[in-house]
């Protein structure tokens, strides 16, 4: 595998990389075009997005790796309560969303109560630069992040708004759990889930 799809552990020095690239990553990405659906100003207001969770929330509490032209977040077992924004960072994100912060309030909210009871990794996020895809670069992340979750014998779950993902983290082991639609007419996301394997599963 080249170094450059190598997946490592991101550090809060690669906050601005991981902006970017996220930014670009999620920019035809339904639920983020909600969020943020001014064109002109889209990729800046994702970059500060991303750039915020992760410096605040996920590189504190999660498990945060990438590659040169890609990203993902992990949030395991016992970071579940801690890998969520903190007051100054709900203000931050606010500021980010504008007049669309009452929307992505309630779309948290209803996410969470849709969210399983039972112990589990979260895959908060996953994303290629377009510039880079078919490099396998995602993949790589993919394949990381859950080896880690097999390891503790843990299922990971995940929320997606992009329907043609659906098939790619099928592919990984995962299974449609159930579909939902955001408050406020928003975007329709499909949870899923995926049970730990054993290395002989494989």
């Amino acid at each position: 595998m080249p170094i450059s799809n190598t997946p490592k552990a991101a550090t809060l020095d690669d906050a601005p990389l991981i902006g970017r690239t996220l930014a670009r990553a999620f920019d035809d990405d339904p639920m983020m075009r909600w969020f943020f659906p001014d064109e002109a100003s889209r990729e800046a207001s994702l970059g500060r997005y991303f750039s915020t969770i992760f410096t605040r929330q996920y590189v504190q509490h999660g498990v945060c790796e990438r590659t040169e032209a890609a990203a993902a977040f992990w949030v395991p077992v016992d970071a579940q309560e801690k890998a969520v924004p903190d007051a100054d960072t709900i203000q931050e994100l606010r500021n980010i969303l504008g007049d669309r912060a009452e929307l992505f309030g309630s779309a948290v909210e209803s996410a969470v109560q849709h969210t399983p009871q039972e112990p589990h990794w979260s895959l908060a996020l996953i994303g290629a630069d377009p510039a880079a895809q078919g490099q396998g670069q995602g993949a790589a992340l993919l394949r990381s992040g859950l080896a880690q979750a097999d390891a503790a014998g843990q299922p990971v779950y995940l929320e997606s708004s992009k329907k043609s993902n659906i098939p790619v983290y099928e592919h990984f082991g995962f299974t449609v759990r159930e579909e939902f639609r955001l408050p406020g007419e928003g975007p329709v996301l499909w949870s899923m889930w995926r049970e730990p394997r054993r290395p002989a599963d494989d």
